[in-house]
This record gives structure tokens, C-alpha cells and sequence, in this order.
């Protein structure tokens, strides 16, 4: 199957979702144990409600005028969390299929429906989401960039032979783990993005600045991500990172920021949701676009729902879609 062109990596606009496990937790009552929402497609309504969820925000792309990057939801679908969620490595890896699969069979729907209605088919991206071995919040120290890409590669390789586009590592908290995903998306030719975490500081859990973790993964690498993006913090955790400058913002594709201005501690040991302020967040975002000259793809992560990129939306879009234009208005804008 042939995958769908990054149209993001030439500046085009994308949105994302919001946090889809907090959305599922706290205001649909769902029961996610491990925090892992694949485990939703072995449930009978299951897909159903994932479907639902995923067609709410397709309904919000439809409104701004702009495509769509689905994430399986396969975040915790690795052997370390599948083990601990009852499921052995057959039933592990029909999940991760079956998570994609559920994702081609709505973004036909969408695009039969714009072709039906003879609009425009929006580029639709499927990325297999991966996410960390051990907890997001926490640094894992102990292991190596071999180790990563020999753990990795598995999930890696039922995704990409999935179907999928590219895949995408979130809350990534250490520089070896990144390393280790990338080598091992090399290894199964699929795209990859990384996308990193940070404290209040700006810092990555693991202590090492952000600019810094960055460089670090693209000299290790060869620089063979497709992007990086940074999720599960509030913006006004890495603002002053940004602001401090650095060519190593231009690498930087994607936001999926946080509801709360919380530490991960602070998250961690709340018994309700902070939904935070949608508009603040979106101003947030808005102030923080222009230091991000190839920022694309928006969405949102804990605590973010379709109110929240929804003012997302509205407050970027205009700034990313006016930069686009510059972009190809000028001579050298055209690679």
C-alpha cells in the first residue's frame, strides 16, 4: 500500500486530535487500564466510540479548511505494556493492525463523503503511535539507543506493515530512546517523528535542554526524522527554551501541548482533569508559531479535547497558512 506524501514537511497545515485518553477517563467514564486505549478495540463498543471520536475532529478539519493527521491509538500497544494488560505478542500485534485498519476505514468514509459532496479530498495522514517503554513522565535511564531500536522495532514493523504513513513516538523523555525509534523506523523504511516532553524548565525529564536533545538525535541519526514535535507540556514550559533561539527550532513540525500548566508531578497525583483555558492555550500557540518557522501540524495532548483545538485552530491556522504563502510566492520557496 502506498503511503500518503508528508504534505507538512512542505509547510502545509495539519491538525491533529486532543488528548484522547483524558478525553475517554474523564468525560466518557471510560476504564483504560495502563492509560492504553488500544485496549478498547477488543471491547464491544469499543471501536465504535473510537470512530465516534475521530469523526468529531474530522468534522472540526472540515471546518478549518485544512487535513488531518490521525494517531492510531496504539500509544501504550508495546510488549512491556501489552504484557502487563494480559495480551501475548500474537494478540499485541492484531491489535496494532487492528487499530490501523479501524483508521483506513474512516478516512475512506471522509474521503468518499468530500468527493461525494465534490469538494476537495484533504490530504488524511495515518501515523502509528508509539510511545515510551517505561512511564513518559519519567527518564529510562537504563537504556541504550541499541536497546531501544531492538525493543521498538517490532511495533515499528507491525505498523509499518500496517499500512500506516509514518509512525510517531510520543512523550519521549531521553535522547538514547529517540535514537533507538528512529533507527529502527530506518530499518523498516517508514517516516518517522519524534516528539519529546519537558519539564517546567524546558528541560527533558532525563535533564538535558531541549535544543540540545534535539541536535544530539539528528547527529546520531543523520538527521533521519522526518520532524520533531513536542507534547504533554504546557507551552509555557518550553516558551522561554524557544525564545532563546537556536537553528534547532527549524526542526521542530508539531505542537501537542497540554490543557494544564501543571508540573508532570503535579498531573500525576490530581484525581480530576484540569481542562486549563482553551483561549489562553490557543494565544499560547499563536505567540509561539513565529519562532517555529516550520510549524504544521497542531493538535493537543492531556487535558486538550475538540474545544481546545478547535481555538487552536482558529488563532494558528491563519498565521501558518499565511507563512505557506509567502513561502511559495517566493523564488525560493518552491522545494
Amino acid at each position: 500500500m502506498e503511503r500518503r506524501p508528508l504534505v507538512q514537511l512542505h509547510g502545509t497545515p495539519l491538525l491533529s486530535d486532543g488528548g484522547l485518553e483524558t478525553t475517554l477517563v474523564f468525560h466518557q467514564g471510560i476504564e483504560l487500564p495502563g492509560f492504553a486505549a488500544f485496549d478498547l478495540l477488543q471491547r464491544e463498543r469499543g471501536p465504535q466510540l473510537l470512530a465516534d471520536y475521530f469523526r468529531s475532529y474530522f468534522a472540526l478539519a472540515r471546518e478549518a479548511g485544512t487535513g488531518f493527521v490521525m494517531e492510531t491509538p496504539t500509544w501504550r500497544a508495546n510488549p512491556v505494556w501489552g504484557a502487563r494488560l494480559g495480551y501475548d505478542g500474537l494478540e499485541l500485534a492484531a491489535a496494532n493492525r487492528q487499530a490501523v485498519a479501524l483508521l483506513q476505514e474512516l478516512r475512506h468514509e471522509e474521503e468518499s463523503a468530500a468527493r461525494a459532496a465534490g469538494l476537495p479530498v484533504p490530504p488524511i495522514q495515518i501515523s502509528g503511535c508509539i510511545g515510551p517503554r517505561g512511564d513518559g513522565y519519567v527518564a529510562d535511564q537504563q537504556l541504550s539507543a541499541e536497546e531501544a531500536e531492538q525493543y521498538h522495532r517490532w511495533q515499528i514493523g507491525v505498523l509499518a506493515g500496517s499500512g500506516v504513513d509514518l509512525v510517531s513516538a510520543f512523550t519521549l523523555s531521553a535522547v538514547p530512546e529517540a535514537v533507538g525509534i528512529v533507527r529502527a523506523a530506518r530499518r523498516e523504511a517508514v517516516p518517522v517523528v519524534i516528539s519529546f516532553t519537558v519539564e517546567t524548565d524546558g528541560q527533558l525529564p532525563s535533564g538535558q535542554p531541549l535544543g540540545e536533545a534535539i541536535e544530539a538525535v539528528d547527529a546520531a541519526t543523520g538527521a533521519a526524522a522526518a520532524y520533531f514535535m513536542l507534547n504533554c507540556a504546557h507551552p509555557s514550559h518550553f516558551a522561554a527554551v524557544l525564545q532563546q533561539g537556536g537553528r534547532w527550532r527549524e526542526r521542530i513540525g508539531g505542537l501537542r501541548a497540554n490543557a494544564s500548566r501543571r508540573s508532570h508531578a503535579e498531573l500525576d497525583e490530581a484525581e480530576s482533569l484540569d481542562e486549563g483555558d482553551p483561549h489562553d492555550l490557543a494565544l499560547l500557540y499563536r505567540e509561539l508559531s513565529p519562532l517555529l518557522p516550520n510549524l504544521a501540524v497542531l493538535g493537543g495532548c492531556c487535558g486538550t479535547d475538540r474545544r481546545h483545538v478547535a481555538a487552536i485552530a482558529r488563532a494558528t491556522l491563519p498565521l501558518l497558512w499565511e507563512g505557506l504563502s509567502r513561502c511559495r510566492a517566493s523564488p525560493e520557496g518552491d522545494g
